[in-house]
């Protein structure tokens, strides 16, 4: 089995998860006799701890574990043999990994105090001899790098480093130098990766850990900075695959959402680095870090409540239960995995500004205190610096806990949502053409064909933490997940295709939100299925109202909505179902109920509007991890479910559900609901789906076509949000498909003479109020008006213009050179190599002065250097050139810097605010011409011209 990233950080998680609350470099004690010994006695005393009292729990048992787990390992070891433990084959790459991994573990028991084993010199020999020995057998220059590339660019040298660190005064330097040789070939460098692929995310930042770890153990400053220096692409905000998205996706192996393994090791990695070089010669300094400090409250937060991280974000990690490889047989779980983002929350926040480090010690905190199942203190898998630092910050009357948030979440990008509410939390799990189903490879997640296909978890305050902790994953039924519309059509382990391969095609996915409440829908096709349905989620203060409808399939077998799947644990699995007040199915059976208005499930009420025939099972589900990851124990579990879902028959046409679900409701409260509903569905079709709460003042509706719902009328495909409170009127719009630039949206209401919010909003409108919302280049993000307060508003006239004239020009050899075609190219770049484009505009025809003014260009990035780039809009004063004659020798200057929209090489609309411009033009000779280059140097852009039959550029005008 190849050794997760789980497993290595369980077997090394002092290192992997880096210095822990570490000072800035201090003069250094007599024996560092330079900067490199300082910081490497800084890097071993990451890994052993300080700080805490070996003597005292809960660190005696750990360490008296430790020693246990090394004195195993070291009488199993065969250094005379063709490898170092006859359970790990040397012609295996993950098995050199684990050898080094065992050898970690038999030092640190070596080099931490109250192991039984610390200082044991026979012990202390016995490493090196292991350590001579895979040099000799495998981990050396002359050998052909076999298997998962990981083992020998990043979990083998890691590993090495790690020892050496702790055995540093015991080495010969000829054996260090032959030993960092062989870190050197295998890692020479932060990119490519040793398998030529690009070095993102979590990988890049694992690889600058080596290199860093490696210059300072070999005393070399140039691999130092080169690790370091390798971080900065991570700084950095992408708009397709792999890293960091403004609005605080997170993705990996570009199309699945990671903040919970893949961005747990990116984080761990930058925590580490951040603290072992801070106040050192080469600390990281780069100003773009900042974008690393901002994604702890925008990318990581979010998916942490009361300690676990939700599994949405985990991806195949959730299969990583019990271990083969795991001599503690720990299970791993969302907890576990939350135990070590919350750790890279204390080691972040030693190297962040005091009001960011307060803050996420604050969260930390609370995440500690409030966490009664699975608890961090009680988590055997961490190490015990990373133990002591995080306890240390909840023992601290320094220290504030800083509560849950009561907020909405959307990640457009990631099509991914949070929704929180005093005393419970919920994710809904989505996929388009953008993201994954699921992602499997290297034998794991074999059944999680369904799992962002719809899937929504939930959580309280003070129940249901263990859910998908106790056994959830290989005991639940894979076709039963709470949330999915599902065809029962059988599918293969790994169906689908390796490493994120299989998604939907679909476009529109996602939603409106205004950070409170939110909108979310999904144009659902089923995975190697004919199933389709539209599916909306209305996020709300007390629940979240589920929609479905157009669900139709041709697969021959039945379709089912799973309105909700509950794990009842591993005992009498007792908890009560009632069915309109009354209990039912208490024993393990099955049953269908007409006429339900009401269920509740001891965790959620259901609110069914007008009725609905609900099937109910409660039965016991047995599994094992290894049917689910092959690297897992093949142990039987069992665990009792209950489900309760809508059958939507075989071969379903046009079938539709409606439920209201209300997380940790009692009894009298759902049934107090049902009898006085203050939700009212106002379409359930593919073509809409919208609802209105008076308890809230929110109409919401997502439109899969132009069309009306109640008082709202769009122009084209969108989510609208929108709450009445207070005399304000705040609205909210998207655009999922990211197929627009603008949308109208005219709402059924008046009265309102004032508006403050998104520029990028203009109202046009007040009896009915219009809106036109400028939804182009967005990534399906919101744009939110509110109406009824701000500054006055008046309505106009949109308008689009078509240039009268485009070109672009290049230099060099090419500066006598004309182009005017389908395309405009546009690149900052050295001689031979610049482009620049124009555009005229005919402003005559405007009916009054512009108040908004918007040039919309269609492009992509078309260079083998780099994929990201920038485009910026310039004011031109020249307005005589022409389209067939201007070149670069004969093109007007450029002039103001007027905006700059990112861009990368996935083609999509790019606004430039040009309003300040068109209006000065306007005022005078009514022609202008906007100059396109890039303010630094760039990437090659390629941008549909006036004449390109698909997206030419234009002109938008608000006049008013």
């Amino acid at each position: 089995m190849l050794l997760s990233r789980r497993h290595l950080l369980q077997a090394g998680s002092a290192s992997a998860l880096g210095a822990l609350a570490l000072p800035l470099l201090p003069a250094g004690p007599a024996y560092a006799a330079d900067e490199f010994d300082t910081l490497r006695l800084r890097y071993r005393d990451s890994i052993t701890g300080t700080g805490f009292n070996p003597a005292v729990e809960p660190y005696a048992s750990r360490l008296a574990t430790i020693g246990e787990v090394a004195a195993q390992r070291r009488a199993a070891m065969t250094p005379g043999g063709a490898a170092l433990w006859p359970d790990l084959p040397l012609d295996v790459s993950s098995s050199v990994t684990n050898s080094y991994s065992r050898l970690r573990g038999m030092a640190l028991a070596w080099a931490q105090p109250g192991t039984g084993l610390t200082g044991d010199a026979t012990l202390l020999g016995e490493v090196i001899t292991g350590l001579d020995h895979l040099h000799t057998k495998v981990y050396k220059p002359s050998t052909s790098w076999f298997g998962n590339w990981w083992d020998w660019n990043i979990g083998t040298p890691q590993t090495l480093l790690d020892i050496m660190a702790l055995v540093y005064d015991h080495l010969t330097a000829t054996r260090i130098d032959n030993w960092l040789a062989a870190v050197d070939t295998f890692t020479p460098s932060v990119a490519p990766l040793l398998n030529g692929g690009a070095s993102t995310g979590a990988n890049r930042s694992d690889v600058c850990v080596v290199i860093v770890r490696r210059g300072i153990v070999g005393k070399n400053a140039t691999k130092i900075i080169a690790g370091r220096d390798g971080l900065s692409p991570i700084f950095t905000y992408a708009r397709t695959g792999d890293g960091y998205y403004e609005d605080g996706s997170f993705i990996q192996h570009s199309v699945v959402p990671y903040q919970g393994t893949y961005g747990a090791a990116l984080l761990s990695g930058l925590a580490g680095l951040f603290g072992l070089l801070a106040g050192s010669t080469w600390a990281v300094s780069d100003p773009n870090r900042q974008i690393a400090f901002d994604a702890m409250t925008r990318s990581w937060a979010p998916f942490i409540y009361n300690g676990l991280v939700m599994d949405c974000v985990s991806g195949r990690g959730v299969s990583r239960g019990l271990s083969l490889q795991d001599p503690l047989g720990i299970q791993g779980d969302d907890h576990v995995r939350g135990h070590g983002l919350v750790a890279s929350f204390v080691r972040m926040a030693d190297a962040a500004s005091p009001a960011e480090a307060a803050l996420w010690r604050g969260m930390v905190k609370g995440w500690i205190q409030r966490e009664y199942w699975g608890n961090l203190a009680d988590d055997q898998n961490l190490g015990v610096p990373t133990l002591a630092a995080c306890l240390a910050i909840r023992d601290s009357a320094s220290v504030t806990a800083v509560a849950e948030p009561v907020n909405h979440r959307l990640l457009a990008v990631q099509d991914q949502a949070v929704h929180r509410r005093t005393g419970w939390a919920a994710s809904i799990a989505m996929c388009s053409q953008r993201t994954t189903y699921y992602e499997t490879g290297n034998g794991e997640h074999l059944k999680g064909w369904h799992t962002n296909n719809g899937m929504l978890s939930y959580w309280g305050s003070t129940w249901g933490n263990g859910q998908y902790s106790d056994a959830f994953w290989p005991t639940v039924d894979p076709y039963r997940m709470p949330g999915t519309t599902v065809s029962k059509k059988a599918l293969a382990d790994g169906a689908g295709g390796t490493w994120g391969a299989p998604d939907p095609g679909t476009s529109w996915v996602g939603g409106a939100t205004d950070g409170t409440f939110a909108a979310l829908g999904q144009d659902t096709r089923g995975l190697e299925s004919t199933l389709q349905a539209k599916k909306s989620w209305f996020c709300l203060d007390d629940g979240i109202v589920c929609l479905g409808a157009g669900i139709g399939s041709t697969d021959g077998v039945a379709v089912e909505t799973i309105v909700d799947n509950r794990n009842l644990g591993g005992g009498t699995g007792s908890q009560q179902l009632h069915i309109n007040g009354t209990p039912q199915l208490a024993s393990p059976g099955s049953a269908t109920f007409t006429g339900v208005n009401w269920a509740h499930n001891s965790f959620a009420g259901i609110v069914f509007p007008g009725g609905a025939t609900v099937k109910a099972l409660r039965e016991s589900r047995s599994g094992s991890w290894s049917q689910i990851n092959t690297g897992g124990t093949t142990e039987v579990l069992t665990r009792k479910y209950l489900t309760l879902y809508v059958d939507h028959g075989v071969n379903p046409t046009a079938a539709s559900y409606a439920y209201h679900l209300l997380p940790g409701a009692d009894t009298t409260t759902t049934a107090n609901r049902a009898a006085a509903p203050t939700v009212t569905v106002l379409a359930n079709t593919a073509a809409v789906q919208a609802i209105s709460d008076t308890a809230t003042g929110v109409t919401a509706a997502n439109f899969f076509t132009a069309g009306t719902a109640g008082p709202i009328t769009v122009s084209a495909p969108c989510s609208v949000l929108m709450r009445e409170s207070g005399g304000q009127l705040k609205v909210g719009v998207a655009d999922p498909t990211r197929a627009a630039t603008t949308i109208t949206v005219t709402i059924a209401r008046s009265g309102y003479s004032t508006a403050s919010g998104d520029r990028r909003i203009t109202v046009t409108g007040l009896n009915p109020i219009k809106l036109v919302v400028e939804v182009g280049g967005a990534l399906g993000g919101s744009r939110t008006i509110t109406l009824g307060t701000g500054s006055a508003v008046t309505g106009g006239q949109h308008l689009t213009l078509s240039p009268t004239a485009d070109a672009h020009v290049r230099d060099g050899s090419y500066a006598t050179t004309n182009y005017n075609g389908t395309t405009l190219e546009v690149k900052n770049d050295g001689t031979g190599y610049a482009r620049k484009a124009f555009l005229k505009f005919d402003l005559t025809a405007l009916p009054a002065a512009p108040k908004r003014a918007v040039l919309w260009v269609s492009g992509y990035t078309a260079d083998s250097v780099g994929t990201h780039t920038t485009i910026s809009a310039y004011a031109v004063a020249a307005d005589g050139w022409t389209e067939s004659g201007v070149t670069w020798n004969t093109a007007p200057a450029l002039g103001t810097l007027l905006s700059t929209s990112p861009l990368c090489q996935v083609a999509d609309w790019i606004p430039l605010d040009v309003t300040s411009f068109v209006q000065a033009e306007y005022a005078g000779d009514k022609t202008a011409t906007i100059g396109l280059w890039q303010a630094a140097t760039g990437r090659a852009t390629v941008l549909n011209s006036r004449s390109n039959a698909v997206r030419p550029a234009f002109l938008q005008v608000v006049t008013g």
